[in-house]
């Protein structure tokens, strides 16, 4: 793969009526009055963010749609994971009927995948569902989680065990705004941008090997890196849009990564959802290595180029220890169903060749997250 010469992406999510683009460039929340206004017909909109989010990109956004005509309201969210939760789901809702937010009206989110996902939640049940358009202001939430139409909230027994599918009409992802983000919050985003390679695109994952210092450093690498993700996701949600097969591949170390995340506590300053991602990629591979369905070699050159950049690969690496392993097996249980005994995991035969095994023995686990919670 070469490095991009262009400095704006067009990429398309094909899904009938359902359809919608998700423009990837610079300066786009600066002109989303008209990149709205050509594709959604009402003339409200209410935004939804946070506080750290508003601070720097509020007031551009309401400048740009108030210039094109649309009327605004805005609201703004604590940040951190502990928003994705019911009660923010009710203030959410709440005030969108406050606003008198009707279904050809817009909700816009602004912001990382948490309030992506609440927001679209929110959205999805007000009056039924009103149109959606997904801001993200992080890496994350640019490649994955504002692409696809998986919204929700956490609830006391796991991570989006409440949600519904719903598409957004449009997705504005500003490649401005990354320059904002703290080095681990990039390098958490990275951790979905690696997961594309790894699931099956091994091409695309030696590219990010050799590139990954230009992708952090800005300019057409992290432009590419981001709308061949954004691809890659738009082709398999075109295909099994509600995760009845081909889908579920997009979970590539969320098993692990989930159960991760809850055993901290959803507390950022453990863990993160990428880096949950990346530790748990890891354990995919070498778990799949341990089964004898793949090599070795190929859950140390994940983990390599995963440590490289920056990210944790252990659960070692985690500060602060975690809690017995049947709590993690708990937290498993809940992520994917056990089924006779057996859970589904998204496992490989190597880099870029994952697949669903949904005959994992619940022992096997068990028995490897002892292990490693050792090393």
């Amino acid at each position: 793969m070469n490095d991009a010469s262009f400095l704006e992406r067009l990429v398309h999510v094909p899904l009938g009526e359902r359809s919608y683009d998700i423009l990837i460039g610079p300066g786009v929340i600066g002109r989303a009055g008209g990149e709205i206004s050509t594709r959604i017909k009402g003339r409200k909109a209410a935004i939804v963010t946070d506080e750290n989010v508003a601070d720097i990109y509020l007031e551009n956004m309401v400048e740009s749609l108030e210039s094109d005509g649309i009327a605004t309201t805005s609201l703004i969210l604590p940040a951190g994971e502990k928003t994705k939760s019911f009660e923010p789901l009710m203030t959410v809702c709440d005030a969108l009927l406050e606003a008198r937010i009707e279904r050809n009206d817009m909700v816009i989110a602004l912001g990382g995948g948490v309030i992506g996902d609440l927001t679209g939640f929110a959205a999805g049940i007000v009056r039924r569902g009103v149109r959606f358009v997904q801001a993200p202001t992080s890496l994350l939430s640019q490649v994955d989680s504002s692409v696809g139409g998986k919204t929700g909230i956490n609830a006391r027994q796991g991570k989006n065990l409440v949600g519904i599918f719903n598409q957004p009409d449009l997705v504005l992802a500003d490649t401005d705004v990354l320059d904002t983000l703290s080095p681990r919050e990039f390098r958490a985003g990275y951790a979905e941008v690696a997961k594309y390679g790894l699931i099956d695109k091994p091409d695309f994952f030696a590219w990010l090997e050799a590139n990954w210092r230009e992708i952090f450093a800005g300019g057409p690498a992290r432009i590419e890196a981001i709308a061949a993700s954004c691809q890659a996701k738009a082709d398999v949600v075109a295909a099994d849009e509600r995760e009845n097969g081909r889908r579920a591949l997009l979970n590539l170390g969320h098993t692990f990564g989930h159960a991760l995340e809850s055993a901290t506590g959803y507390d950022s300053r453990r863990l993160v959802h990428g880096e949950g991602v990346a530790i748990g990629m890891v354990l995919a591979y070498q778990f799949s290595a341990r089964m004898n369905l793949s090599s070795p070699d190929d859950a140390i050159r994940v983990a390599a180029h995963l440590s490289e950049v920056g990210l944790p690969t252990s659960m070692t690496d985690i500060e602060g220890g975690l809690p017995p392993t049947d709590i993690l097996m708990d937290a498993i249980a809940q992520d994917k169903k056990v089924k006779s005994g057996k859970l589904t995991f998204i496992l490989t035969h190597g880099i870029g060749q994952s697949f669903v095994a949904d005959d994992v023995p619940v022992a096997e686990v068990l028995s490897f997250l002892e292990e490693k919670r050792r090393r």
